[in-house]
């Protein structure tokens, strides 16, 4: 009797319940069709079949700027631009932020899991033993010119890699992808410093197996003659927030880059070295760069009511205010905005860090805080939006969100 009363009940939402499905009038054959939605999309393919006769190819759809295309289902990243959420496997990204590292965050994004406490000792190592590049690489970085801009270093050099490390074409073995992961997540710091430290004409700094992921960093960018390079525990804090806060933002152009490359089974270091390259563009992460050079421009905080009215005017481009996804709040500036204000006052800062966030953070904090209001009201980024740092990104890509886990931490964590 009970199975019965199941039965009913199924059968009577399945005609209460609303099908799952867009039907289609083709007014050109008047020609009906259903085509099945799954997750809120339908599949392009599926109006292929919509045609007005036999030699035609087919309905097509057309979205250059993949302003409405989902090119994949993802676990990883969960954003919601309205609400102003983003999570990393179902995590919020204030409390990863809060309370994580960064190679406990690349480990979540990896493997769908937090780390338990031998698990993130036995990765930190893994990682750590992969920092050091080899001397041809070195070499092969000291032939670029005095000038040469650095993201074009690092594209050409993470490319490079895949001459290093012939084995990692490959890409079909689980085992080799997951090391040139590894290798991939230790040489990259490495490689950005050295970039640096070329643009300067300083000695290149080898990887310090005592410090920490983002102190390891720090000590390859900014070591002088000193015996022992001493981090900045503030800073390196907040170094690591600051990778957390940009370990991943869903389909966006250098991800669709990535996986377009990657389609080919070219190996992981050349496609890569292909989002390395998208990223460099000045609608990408190239933004980032763009807001260095406003803020060359501009010059002092006095000059900036001069600025904005030019900016009104149409005779330039307002870079690096607003994330086009976030249309109410951005989740990543609330998420950093602790241990850099910290970090401001503290006093054990060295110079060449001191020297850092003021070429980058305080002037941004004060473009921010005195132009705010100026604005262009053509903008459609509203005030609570601001995010000072952010790259002009083009729309990603839709990506199916992972449910929120529950409270508190797995494994063990607090």
């Amino acid at each position: 009797m009970a199975n019965q009363w199941r039965s009913a009940a199924y059968e009577l939402r399945k005609g209460i319940m609303p099908k799952e499905a867009l039907s289609i009038l083709d007014q050109r054959t008047h020609a009906t069709y259903e085509i099945p939605i799954h997750d809120g999309t339908i599949r392009a393919m599926d109006l292929r079949q919509m045609k007005t006769g036999p030699e035609d190819f087919g309905l097509m759809t057309y979205d250059p700027a993949f302003m409405n295309t989902a090119s994949c289902r993802s676990s990883i990243t969960f954003i919601d631009g309205d609400k102003g959420i983003l999570r990393y496997r179902g995590y919020p990204i204030e409390q990863l932020a809060e309370k994580c590292v960064f190679l406990e965050v690349a480990y979540l994004i990896l493997f769908g899991e937090l780390p338990t406490a031998p698990q993130l000792k036995e990765w930190v190592a893994e990682i750590t033993h992969h920092t050091m590049l080899h001397e041809t690489t070195k070499k092969f970085l000291e032939g670029f010119r005095y000038d040469a801009h650095p993201m074009g270093m690092l594209t050409s050099t993470v490319a490079a890699l895949s001459t290093v490390y012939p084995e990692s074409r490959h890409v079909l073995d689980p085992k080799v992808r997951a090391l040139q992961i590894k290798r991939l997540i230790g040489k990259m710091p490495t490689i950005a410093a050295y970039t640096y430290r070329h643009s300067l004409g300083f000695p290149y700094v080898y990887p310090d197996n005592d410090f920490s992921y983002s102190e390891n960093f720090m000590n390859m960018l900014w070591k002088m003659a000193e015996p022992k390079y001493q981090a900045n525990p503030i800073l390196a804090r907040a170094l690591d927030i600051l990778f957390i806060l940009h370990a991943d933002h869903e389909q966006n152009c250098s991800a669709n880059a990535m996986r377009a490359v990657g389609s080919s089974q070219a190996d992981p270091f050349l496609s890569t070295a292909a989002a390395c390259a998208a990223l460099s563009g000045p609608l990408h992460g190239g933004a980032n760069e763009e807001v260095l050079k406003m803020l060359d421009v501009i010059g002092s905080k006095d000059k900036v009511p001069a600025y904005m009215d030019k900016v009104k005017a149409g005779e330039f481009k307002l870079m690096g205010f607003g994330h086009r996804i976030y249309k109410n709040y951005d989740p990543a500036p609330a998420s950093s905005s602790g241990p850099p204000t910290k970090y401001s006052k503290s006093p054990a800062a060295t110079p060449s860090s001191i020297s850092l966030w003021n070429w980058s953070a305080s002037p941004l904090r004060t473009i921010t805080s005195s132009s705010a209001s100026s604005i262009p009201t053509s903008t459609s980024t509203p005030a609570s939006c601001i995010r000072p740092w952010a790259s002009s990104r083009r729309s990603s890509l839709s990506c199916s969100p992972s449910p929120a886990l529950p409270g508190g931490w797995p494994n063990g964590r607090k």
